[in-house]
């Protein structure tokens, strides 16, 4: 062989490595990425040539999936999309799934482990290939009563069962119909979504898990209490100075009771009371006294704080802050300062009190089926922990009680039925409307549903509106419907 056909030789071979290298790094190398990126229009073909399985609640399918005479094969629809939407999410052409849709996408899709051996006997049995179903834990009937309860308001609603975390209702306003996005023409499903994420109502949040946290107001007396009463140093009858103004420690801010004045009347207030009539000052005075440390641990066994809560869409953490200034200390005592909630986590806290002081996993899942209605998957209760002991729970359960019985929850009470309840109204920026909340459980003595509602923007009525006036109706109609049944 010649010298110049050699050298031809090696630039050829050095070229053939150079692509063989190229296309090893393309296929393998950068395999997973190409596949899941959005604008792979071989890997979208293919992941809607298969029949993607339902979503269903109550034995019917809020999510399924129609033959249609197009490239996709299926389009994927939503029955009374907005009323499920926040659980649901949605499947679309353009991006990734969201909501249940995509937490649970490999599983519909009929891509995950467990569906294997089904897709295997679809192919061996010549059947068109289906993903596996998924039933949610939602109330049908409950969800829609929610939903009208909380109107034309912006904010969320959770109910939970007690005893189990399975969530009865989760509903989030304003909130957007996921048809609109599953259009097979792209730039209609990409317009639309654009809209949806540029509304400055923010629909596509889900507030009952995540989005805009809110500050909780004076439902987070519950876990002040509960971290008195854990400590073994007060009692429902420990008492406080009950004067009708209080200068916040080391500044110059005086906070005073909601209704103005003292707590009940007399020269002292026990946290009994207080807890009752929702006074801030002796709850002021007892975070103060408790320390940022110590309510944030019993914060933390409620659920504050935890990134891993799934349910199994991903829950955004509530927040309580290692508060080291004495006056935000106080503050934070009454749910004010930088305490962050979510309604689930609210609606957990009593849960946590009704079920005897353990707190169960939220869930919004019951079980994952084969296409031949076989189980994939069920999904079992399981504890979050001891939250406080059960005598704590016992003694709370009466606090709150009588808070609706004769105190600031009183919308909440339920004919023939003793409700536990807390009311909720939190300060946001001077001059703006407040955050409205109710959080409770009924029957108090046999708890079949815990509940929280948020109502944010002053439910229209600025800084005119409470959490007895607007939320705790809501609540009502809600505990009311699985209580009466």
């Amino acid at each position: 062989m010649s010298r110049e056909l050699r050298r031809v030789s090696i630039v050829v071979l050095a070229m053939f490595a150079a692509l063989f290298l190229s296309t090893s790094i393309i296929q393998v190398g950068q395999s997973d990425n190409l596949r899941s990126d959005s604008r792979n229009t071989r890997t979208i073909l293919a992941s809607f040539s298969a029949e993607r399985g339902d979503i269903i609640v109550d034995g019917q399918p809020i999510a399924s999936s129609t033959p249609v005479d197009d490239d996709y094969q299926f389009l994927r629809q939503y029955a009374a999309g907005p009323l499920y939407a926040p659980a649901t999410g949605y499947s679309i052409i353009n991006g990734e799934p969201r909501g249940v849709e995509g937490a649970l996408n490999r599983e519909l899709a009929g891509t995950a482990d467990s569906t294997f051996l089904a897709h295997l006997n679809q192919i061996i049995t010549g059947q068109r290939p289906k993903g596996a179903s998924v039933t949610l834990t939602l109330d049908a009937n409950l969800q829609q009563i929610a939903w009208d309860a909380l109107g034309d308001m912006t904010g969320a609603v959770v109910a939970l069962n007690p005893k189990t975390g399975q969530i009865l209702a989760m509903v989030s306003k304003p909130s957007y119909d996921p048809n609109s996005l599953t259009s097979h023409n792209r730039q209609e499903a990409l317009a639309a979504y654009d809209a949806l994420n540029a509304d400055p109502t923010k629909p596509l949040q889900n507030r009952a898990i995540g989005g805009d946290l809110y500050a909780p107001g004076s439902t987070f007396k519950l876990i002040t209490t509960a971290t008195a009463l854990e400590s073994g140093d007060y009692t429902p009858d420990s008492e406080f100075p009950n004067p009708g103004s209080l200068t916040l420690t080391g500044t110059s801010t005086t906070i005073t009771n909601s209704e103005g004045g003292s707590c009940g009347g007399g020269a002292t207030a026990s946290i009994a009371t207080a807890l009752r009539l929702s006074c801030n000052i002796p709850f002021a005075q007892l975070g103060g006294k408790l320390g940022a440390k110590a309510i944030q641990a019993q914060a933390e066994k409620f659920g504050f704080g935890d990134d891993s809560i799934d349910i199994p869409q991903h829950v955004t953490p509530s927040q309580y802050p290692l508060y080291t200034d004495a006056a935000k200390v106080e503050q934070s005592a009454f749910g004010q300062a930088d305490d962050r909630v979510t309604p689930l986590q609210m609606a957990m806290v009593s849960a946590g009190i009704a079920n005897g002081g353990i707190v169960m996993k939220p869930n919004l899942v019951q079980e994952i089926t084969a296409p031949d209605l076989s189980p994939l998957q069920e999904f079992q209760s399981t504890e979050y922990g001891r939250a406080v002991s059960e005598q704590t729970a016992t003694t709370m359960t009466q606090m709150m009680v009588n808070g609706v019985n004769s105190g600031a929850a009183s919308n909440a009470r339920i004919s023939g039925v003793q409700v536990a309840g807390k009311t909720g109204t939190a300060q946001n920026g001077v001059g703006d409307p407040y955050t409205l909340w109710f959080t409770g459980f009924a029957p108090a003595d046999d708890p079949q549903i815990a509940v929280a509602v948020v109502v944010a923007n002053g439910g229209g009525q600025g800084q005119n509106g409470f959490g007895n006036t607007l939320a705790a109706p809501i609540a009502k109609k809600v505990m009311e419907a699985v209580v009466k049944r």
